[in-house]
């Protein structure tokens, strides 16, 4: 016969033990709040709103608070930056600790930790939240960053397979991070390509699946509310965009602005500008129909926005978890038709682009683009303006440039590349 009492005394530890995750949750609430008090962004003031309510529902006797809980977790990813993902992290564990079968729970577990880079356990959560999810519609969300990071790692599994003697540092990437995988991944692509030539067949499998990989670790990475307003494009969008018609990069140097050049380079088909900028119509040409910007710094998503109309905008920069939020806070909706998705952020260092080591971290932005669009080799005419004054590029840049030129005319400050 059953115990009555003894069943009252687990329930009652139970219970103990979940307002203590609850607790526990709220301390951890209270570390963020104390160290992000000054100036909130939008995102940030959300979350700590939210904080509230939970803060409200933990001290009245007749609310549950887990779905405030679970809601601070999702404010919390929301707001994007390191420290917030990490406290979603932890809330989701304190989450499904409280509710092992909460397919909110795990969802927002799986989200966290992909957020923080840590794709496999991110598979884990993803695919324990499907299995909860049978009875009813999973996320379309959640199903397809599943495949995706099925197919991310069957792509190292085929790669470590193509080289078994040599893959050791490669199988010892599988589970580890994404910022750590990524890189290392390169790495051992480089090595193989330098011990056995492109031409070798598994070296272009080799390529190819590192290609796949690198687009599947940033598939969706351009924000969702951009969407409809901005068209994401990808190394074959901008080979199309560019196919065919004449380019110039225009300096932003003072000469260029106090020229009388601005009729000849609108007549170029397609006129690309860099960073910050400024027009003047007679010097400068009026149009803009690519712009490249660089991040900079430990914070580049702090930036300006790019307000100036653009008709494909290109951002460089690493990693990408600050690449993604860089764009989330300073792309504007409607200043551009096209932005450069991820596989366009790192052309210089991407061994499924030019692959290149040794340029500096700080390599101008117009080098970078030039190399991109001389990389895809579908313009008849690629020229240069300003860009032969002092300061415009940096040493090796210049040499580079000029070893490859085929004409420079000083009267027009041309450089040209074809």
């Amino acid at each position: 016969m059953t115990n009555p009492l003894a069943g009252l005394f687990k329930a009652r530890q139970r219970e103990a033990a979940r307002q203590d995750l609850f607790a526990r949750s709220m301390r951890r609430c209270g570390e963020y709040l104390a160290a992000h008090g000054d100036r909130p962004t939008p995102r940030q003031a959300r979350l700590t709103q939210a904080i509230g309510v939970l803060a409200t529902s933990l001290d009245a006797a007749d609310e549950d608070p887990f779905d405030a809980l679970l809601q601070v977790g999702e404010r919390a990813l929301e707001a994007g930056g390191q420290s917030e993902l990490d406290l979603a992290l932890s809330l989701a564990e304190t989450s499904t600790g409280i509710r092992r079968q909460s397919k909110g729970a795990w969802r927002l577990r799986g989200l966290a930790l992909d957020g923080l880079g840590r794709g496999d356990e991110a598979l884990e959560c993803y695919e324990r939240y499907l299995t909860l999810s049978q009875a009813g519609a999973a996320a379309p969300k959640v199903v397809r960053r599943t495949d995706t990071l099925r197919r991310r790692r069957a792509c190292l599994d085929a790669a470590v397979a193509l080289f078994p003697q040599a893959a050791s540092p490669l199988r010892d990437l599988l589970g580890r991070p994404t910022e750590s995988t990524a890189p290392e991944f390169a790495s051992y692509v480089r090595a193989r390509v330098a011990e056995h030539g492109p031409g070798d067949a598994r070296v272009r499998r080799l390529l190819e699946l590192y290609g796949s990989y690198r687009r599947l670790v940033e598939r969706d990475a351009t924000p969702d509310a951009l969407i409809g307003t901005t068209a994401p494009i990808g190394v074959g969008g901008l080979r199309g965009l560019v196919a065919g018609r004449t380019v110039c990069l225009v300096s932003g140097a003072e000469e260029v602005a106090a020229s009388g050049l601005g009729a000849e380079i609108d007549r170029y088909d397609l006129v690309v500008r860099c960073d910050s900028f400024r027009i003047r119509a007679e010097g400068t040409g009026e149009r803009t129909d690519l712009h490249a910007v660089s991040l900079r710094g430990d914070t580049p998503w702090d930036g300006p926005a790019w307000t100036r109309p653009a008709g494909t905008r290109l951002v460089f920069g690493d990693p990408a978890a600050g690449w993604r939020r860089a764009l989330r806070e300073r792309l504007v909706p409607g200043a551009q038709k096209h932005v450069g998705d991820a596989s366009l952020r790192r052309p210089l260092h991407d061994p499924a682009l030019l692959g290149e080591g040794g340029w500096e971290k700080g390599t101008t932005t117009a080098f970078t683009a030039l190399r991109l669009l001389d990389f895809l080799d579908v313009s008849p005419r690629l020229d240069l303006i300003g860009f032969g004054l002092p300061g415009r590029l940096r040493p090796r840049e210049a040499e580079w440039v000029m070893d490859r030129a085929t004409h420079v005319d000083d009267s027009k400050m041309r450089i040209a590349l074809r």
